[in-house]
């Protein structure tokens, strides 16, 4: 361990920049350095070896099967975490006590229940606990595991009520187990149905007739009413039986649906059920019976109709129903498009005159967490609600007045652009009626916390910095989170007092962080990784300067003698802001000697992803790939272009209804910086990417010609318009209201430009960027009779590619097209 731990420290840092400590304060620093930084190789490489293609691009398994989704022991004595089983796609769990050595055991099939969970559910004395464990509900006590059901129905989202009981759900039924006296009780049931109702004579003529002619046919309606009477009484006067179910209506979906912690109230949102539209569909020729399948897929983003939802508050009490009014909330009925349709009606020859606009509301999804956006205080008398409009512009956090049946707004975040979709988290502090919550309002994500009875809400972190995955002591003592103070690409874990705002950095290192708090929250779990370390688990005390034990050491063998050329990050400076572009440049070590350089440029995914950071690459094998191609003389460069994540809310959303454009400006930088700083030849070099990277090598080809001398697209997206509704319409709106912003961004109308050779590379049953994207823009290339391009199609594979020997293919013909034409 000792050894690790000198050799972890050894990572070098040329120089700390872009925020001081200073930016811990209440200042906002404004500018950025352009001081290169780097890490180290730890290990002793052997020089002689040689990358080959076979090797990168064979299944991941040489690496050393990292650890993944780790958690603690209820005890906080013991980590569990997945790994790789080797040659399979299958995971196992292993057990590793923090007083042990080496890796830990395998957990025995038989023993996985007795683990726990990732996300344990404590009482109010935090004396029991609750986990979920393949669709059944497990309580701990006092060293005790009790199973409370053990069936082939599902259940799921344990909770302790004030009372003491247990509540879990099934599907929508929502069950509460009695420690007492061990009985099962249905609280609420929710059904997507309309109420029953008393039989009545049918309307129509001919049914009246019948009723009044036919004494067996009024007979047999008036037992039916009578009883269906009989049964409603039957449920008001004896307790035995369950409460009447919750009747949300027919054609109706739930989205969500909570339950307070006194047991009393429930809170529901739902929406229309939409249907699937039969043209949604990808046909996979490769199928195990050798026929054509006809797969459903997503809608795309033109096929989209606005999902109002409706926030029904429930009183178990009696049964009432009350729908929640969005009236109260600030900008409910704005025009927010009210430019963007007055710039399209321009265009065609129209006058959009602006109104009051009822908008579509419902509840906050977050791809960046799995919490609710329902969220109850403890005390069971306060509910917080998280909302947002499906125009993308605004986010709510509003409370929920119980007794009133209405919305009392907290904190309106609007953006003109889109409000991100990560950055969300927010919640109740325990011990006092404030909520803690995630804004990007300064321009960056911070802390806030508001009183119920606050004005404004306090500010609790600042900096030009980004703080994510808050976690709050059950005391109400620390928010411990995760951030980038120190560089874009360094993430660290801090700690807030909230007695006093103080803030505390718990770990130091060079690389990526992640941390998970134990459940005597006196440890951190950690899960770090530089640019030349994959993932591996570390722990240490929850507070400043405590020691650092590894906990993991899966690298392999094969790993730890290549000789790894680490990416160095530079500050490129932008022609078009203040602000430079941070991007890895990879060098070999003799690159300013002999004649200029040859180069490649690589575009990732995702476009809201960073990817210049200190942390270990999802791109792997991308990583891999580029110390090849150092190894035979070529420069590489790996830019976080404008719209990536991780430095701040402007640089997100300088694409704007503008796809394609600020990213290929910073293209054009990063070229002029490799021909002045890295010996490079302005005429030798390509560029490559894959997803919203391909479509980025798509718009560099078409709208600069000049500046690449050749691109592969990989999987790219050519016309957003056919992309999905929740990305796409973020960024660029809707195709109804804004198709100067799809023309403008979509690659398929600046074909013409293509000049220079362009590989595009499809999988043919990808359910995320269509291979119907690739087809449209290979039939427009022939009709303009543009010959510089090549198209490689992969029958088996969707968006990641798993296939070993599609990911080798792949990557000889990108290969092959750098050679042929840098």
């Amino acid at each position: 361990m000792k050894t690790f731990r000198k050799a972890l420290l050894s990572l070098s840092l040329t120089a700390l920049c872009w925020h001081s400590s200073a930016a811990l304060a209440k200042a906002e620093p404004q500018t950025w350095t352009t001081d290169t930084i780097s890490v180290q190789q730890v290990f002793s490489a052997n020089p002689d070896i040689r990358f080959t293609m076979e090797q990168i691009m064979a299944d991941p398994d040489w690496l050393g099967r990292q650890p993944e989704t780790a958690f603690w022991s209820p005890d906080s004595s013991t980590i569990y975490y997945q790994r790789k089983r080797e040659g399979s796609e299958l995971r196992d769990w292993f057990s590793r006590p923090l007083l042990a050595e080496g890796n830990g055991e395998l957990v025995k099939l038989a023993h996985w229940h007795q683990m726990g969970a990732s996300q344990l559910v404590y009482n109010s004395d935090r004396s029991k606990a609750a986990y979920v464990f393949e669709g059944n509900v497990f309580v701990l006590q006092n060293g005790e595991l009790l199973q409370l059901t053990r069936s082939n129905s599902s259940h799921s989202r344990p909770q302790f009520l004030l009372d003491g009981r247990l509540v879990y759900q099934q599907g929508w039924d929502f069950i509460a187990y009695d420690f007492n006296n061990g009985s099962h009780t249905e609280l609420a049931s929710l059904k997507t149905e309309d109420a029953p109702k008393a039989p009545a004579v049918p309307k129509g003529y001919l049914a009246q007739e019948q009723h009044k002619l036919l004494e067996f046919v009024a007979l047999q309606q008036r037992n039916q009413a009578e009883r269906f009477d009989a049964q409603q009484q039957l449920r008001q006067q004896n307790a035995s039986l369950a409460p009447a179910a919750i009747y949300v209506g027919k054609g109706q979906q739930i989205v969500d649906a909570s339950l307070s912690p006194a047991g009393t109230h429930l809170i529901l949102a739902s929406r229309k059920q939409s249907s699937r539209n039969e043209k949604d569909i990808m046909p996979n020729y490769i199928s195990a019976t050798g026929d054509i399948l006809a797969q459903p897929v997503r809608a795309r983003v033109n096929d989209f109709k606005p999902e109002p939802q409706k926030l029904i508050l429930v009183d178990l009490r009696d049964g009432s129903q009350h729908e929640l009014s969005y009236t109260s909330l600030p900008g409910y009925n704005e025009d927010v498009l009210a430019e963007v349709k007055a710039e399209n009606a321009k265009a065609r020859g129209e006058t959009y005159k602006s109104a009051k606009v009822i908008r579509d509301i419902g509840l906050m999804t977050d791809w960046y967490w799995s919490q609710s956006a329902l969220r109850w205080h403890p005390n069971g008398q306060q509910l917080a609600v998280m909302l947002k409009a499906f125009d993308n512009k605004d986010r709510w956090i509003a409370t929920v007045d119980l007794v009133g049946k209405k919305l009392q707004p907290q904190h309106r975040l609007h953006d003109k652009a889109w409000v991100n979709y990560a950055f969300n988290d927010f919640g109740w502090l325990n011990n006092s009626e404030t909520l803690y919550f995630l804004s990007e309002e300064s321009g960056y994500s911070h802390l806030y916390t508001k009183g119920l009875k606050d004005r404004n809400p306090k500010k609790l972190t600042a900096g030009t910095f980004e703080v994510s995955n808050p976690v709050l002591t059950h005391n109400d003592q620390y928010l411990y989170y995760t951030a980038n103070v120190s560089h874009p690409g360094i993430y660290n874990v801090y700690r807030l007092a909230l007695a006093n705002g103080q803030i505390e950095q718990l770990t130091n290192l060079l690389g990526s962080t992640e941390f998970t708090l134990s459940p005597d929250e006196q440890k951190l779990l950690l899960r770090h990784s530089t640019n030349l370390l994959p993932p591996e688990l570390y722990v240490a005390d929850a507070r400043p300067g405590a020691e650092l034990k590894q906990l993991t050491n899966t690298i392999s063998a094969q790993f730890r003698e290549l000789p790894l050329v680490a990416p160095q990050v530079v500050a490129v400076p932008s022609s078009h802001g203040k602000h430079p572009v941070f991007s890895k440049v990879y060098l070999p070590a003799d690159y300013q000697q002999g004649e200029a350089r040859r180069a490649v440029i690589f575009n990732h995914g995702a476009g809201y992803l960073q990817n210049s950071d200190l942390g270990w690459s999802g791109y792997f094998r991308e990583f891999f790939f580029h110390n090849l191609l150092v190894q035979q003389g070529y420069v590489v460069m790996d830019m976080d272009f404008r719209a990536s994540k991780g430095y701040g809310r402007d640089w997100r959303t300088a694409i704007y209804r503008q796809m394609g454009t600020p990213e290929i400006q910073d293209l054009v930088d990063g070229v002029e910086w490799l021909v002045k700083h890295a010996n490079v030849d302005r005429k030798r070099i390509g560029t490559y990417g894959g997803s919203y990277g391909g479509f980025m090598t798509f718009m560099a080809l078409f709208k600069e010609p000049e500046l690449f001398q050749a691109g592969a697209a990989l999987r790219p997206v050519s016309d957003w318009a056919y992309y999905n509704h929740p990305y796409t319409s973020n960024i660029l709106n809707t195709p109804d209201i804004d198709p100067i912003a799809y023309e403008r961004s979509s690659p398929i109308y600046f074909t013409q430009g293509l000049k220079k050779p362009l590989l595009i590379n499809a999988p043919m049953v990808d359910d995320n960027v269509f291979f119907q994207d690739v087809v449209r823009l290979v039939q427009r290339l022939i009709e303009q009779e543009i010959i510089h391009f090549e198209t490689a199609i992969y029958p088996v594979e969707n968006h990641g590619f798993r296939q070993p020997s599609s990911w080798l293919d792949e990557y000889r013909r990108i290969y092959k097209l750098f050679e042929q034409n840098l």
